[in-house]
This record gives C-alpha cells, structure tokens and sequence, in this order.
C-alpha cells in the first residue's frame, strides 16, 4: 500500500464526521498527495506532505498509548481526533509549492536541477490556515482547532505565551507538536 492507498484508508476508518467526504474530495482534488512538506527540509520531495502526514499519525499515535501520558497526564482521545489533528495538521501546504530550477554545482560544473519555492497564494499562516480550511468542511472541536493551530509549538513564530498558554489548556496540542516534531527531525529529515 503506497502513502496516498494509506492515508486514505486511515481517513475513511476514523474520520465520520459531517463534511469529511467533501473534504476528502477537496484532498483528492488537490496536489495534497504530490506536494513536498518543505521546500528544503523534512520532505522536500514530491509526496512528501503526505508521508509526513503518516508519520505524525504514527507518532502521535504511539505517544498517546504511553502508560505516563494515560495514567499521570490523563490524556486520551478518541481515534478520530487523532486521524483529524494528525493528517490534516498541513493542509495549509497545499498548492503552495511549485518546481522550478536552480543552479548548483556538481562535481566542479554548475548544473540544473529541480527544487520546491515556496508561493503562498492565501498567506494566512500556517496551524490557523489549516484549522480554517478544516472547518471549511467539517467542524472542529475547541480542542482539535487549538492542536492543529499550535501544532509547530515553540519553533513556530507564534507568541510564545499563546504556545504556552495552548499546551496547557489542550495537552493535544502538547501531544500533536511533540509528534510532529518527532517525525520531522527523527523520521524525515533531508532526503
């Protein structure tokens, strides 16, 4: 099973709510499965938002089955929340990568060679721009919103009292940027 066979598959088992067909379909429509998740880090590969997707589900998955994060932190959720925060915390990255070429040199001679430039045609940053396309389809809880909108935690350019101030509030979001930030630099990484 390839990454889009999975992540549709894991769409479709968890997600039941009102609207997620259309937004499914939107996902389909879109270049969701063929766009990078970067333009030179994590990802940087066609297809690469959509394994980056996967790899949050699976992190964040494994994290919420710890002992210490069920027991001492009391934090549960049902499976689809987890499929909604974690596949769709980068819808906000589509359509917003196009190829083109640069020069850089190999092996003593310069040479043309494809890369990913980042055009954001709706700048609405980034966790709120997803959690606005979300809710374009089908509706969030608090706690769902507030974890994908503060999924980049400290290392994003929020204010970092509001990062706090989330974590706290909805340890999800504690949970979906710990698990994002594990698949990025533990998972991912440069290809």
């Amino acid at each position: 099973m390839d990454a889009k066979e999975r992540f549709v598959s894991l769409y479709k088992q968890y997600i039941k709510r009102e609207g997620s067909e259309r937004l499914l379909d939107y996902l389909l429509k879109s270049d969701f499965f063929t766009a990078p998740a970067s333009t030179r880090f994590h990802g940087a590969y066609a297809g690469g938002l959509v394994e980056h997707s996967l790899n949050v589900f699976d992190c964040l998955s494994d994290y919420l089955q710890r002992e210490r994060v069920k027991e001492v932190y009391q934090l549960s959720c049902d499976m689809e929340t987890v499929a909604i925060v974690a596949l769709l915390h980068d819808v906000c990255k589509i359509d917003c990568y196009k190829e083109s070429m640069r020069n850089q040199k190999i092996n003593g001679t310069w040479q043309q060679v494809p890369y990913y430039e980042f055009d954001d045609k709706m700048p609405y940053g980034h966790g709120e721009k997803s959690v606005y396309i979300i809710n374009g389809f089908l509706r969030l809880t608090r706690e769902e919103a507030f974890a994908i909108r503060y999924h980049m935690g400290f290392s994003g350019s929020e204010e970092t009292r509001n990062v706090g101030a989330a974590f706290e509030m909805y340890p999800l979001a504690f949970a979906l940027s710990t698990a994002d930030m594990e698949a990025t630099y533990f998972l991912e990484g440069k290809k």
